[in-house]
């Protein structure tokens, strides 16, 4: 019995591995979390990251495209490691994750795993 609790574990963990999806609705990131860079006028997508991790900079590079090709949509990363009170916070599991902000700062979506380009596009027409 244990080897199938196990594999449907893992079953699960896979299918939502790097999908975008609504979740921490009611939570908020401002700009004295994210940084100088702050709030984008738009949407912000904040990615956690970690050191080692060759997925964050597959991310980095998407998400980095993806702000730079819609207007008023700004990327920040956050490096895990050195914010564990954000991690705690927001239930970071793994790197990397994404949070897309709206305007306010309120999370509309989330993805743990690196993410698909269209999959962060259609994420940030919520949260513009």
């Amino acid at each position: 019995m244990t080897p199938l609790v196990g594999s449907v574990a893992a079953a699960k963990r896979e299918r939502w591995r790097g999908r975008v999806r609504v979740r921490d609705g009611d939570k908020r990131l401002g700009a004295a979390e994210l940084g100088e860079r702050g709030l984008g006028e738009r949407a912000t997508l904040v990615q956690f990251s970690s050191a080692f991790c060759a997925p964050c900079r597959a991310t980095r590079r998407v998400l980095t495209e993806v702000a730079g090709m819609v207007p008023g949509v700004s990327h920040v990363e956050i490096d895990a490691e050195r914010h564990l009170d954000l991690v705690r916070r927001f239930g970071i599991l793994k790197t990397p994750t994404v949070l897309v902000l709206d305007a306010d700062g309120r999370i509309v979506r989330r993805a743990a795993g690196q993410p698909r380009r269209a999959d962060v596009i259609a994420a940030l027409g919520e949260a513009v």
